[in-house]
């Protein structure tokens, strides 16, 4: 099914989160919502890493459990992680064990720490590439939204450039959509307009 669903509440959602009440409550209340804040996005990405491979909807089951292997997610004791954390995830059974995923994690870390120290912020860095206000698409079916788009290539290669794993054009382009930075949210959606009408912050300062 790739068109807007009629639900039993009454209300017209997307059609991915199915019947699932966990995931339509995060349709509903996460998905396509701007995100400004750094630590909310840094973990947001990384979760989409970690999806690589897998459905989302396996990761956000999981999401408490990274939460809590990851410290919250705290970039700063993430970038300290050594080998005997490494080891202690991999036998995490709550988390995707894998191994690669996990050591660019640490490595992304440390990216993100450079760009709050020393370059313009995470959340200003990504906000820049859309001048500050979420790209509005208008999508009639599920069928019409690309995978990837040249915007996502850009940001997947400033990314790269800065030392971030797990950032292929794919997984930048499904972490803009859940962020907000483009409203995805196909246009009989009920969050098509709720998205768009929150208010947008000004546009960041350039890199």
């Amino acid at each position: 099914m790739s068109e807007p669903r009629l639900h039993p509440d009454g209300v017209t959602r997307c059609p991915w989160p199915g019947d699932d009440p966990f995931y339509i409550a995060y349709h509903d209340q996460e998905w396509g919502v701007p995100e400004y804040d750094d630590r909310a996005l840094f973990e947001k990405l990384i979760l989409d890493g970690f999806q690589a491979g897998l459905s989302w909807i396996t990761i956000l089951r999981k999401r408490d459990n990274f939460r809590r292997a990851f410290d919250g997610f705290d970039p700063e004791k993430i970038a300290r992680y050594g080998d005997d954390k490494v080891q202690a995830l991999m036998n995490d059974v709550g988390i995707v064990r894998n191994r690669a995923k996990i050591l660019g994690t640490i490595t992304s870390a440390r990216s993100y720490l450079d760009i709050m120290a020393h370059g313009p912020g995470f959340s200003a860095l990504l906000w820049d590439f859309v001048g500050g206000t979420p790209k509005i698409n208008h999508f009639k079916t599920t069928a019409s939204v690309p995978a990837s788009t040249p915007l996502s290539v850009q940001v997947s290669k400033e990314l790269t450039r800065r030392g971030f794993k797990f950032v292929g054009p794919t997984i930048v382009y499904a972490f803009m959509q859940a962020t907000g930075l483009v409203n995805d949210h196909l246009v009989d959606c009920v969050c098509h307009q709720r998205c768009a009408a929150l208010k947008h912050r000004p546009r960041p300062s350039p890199r």
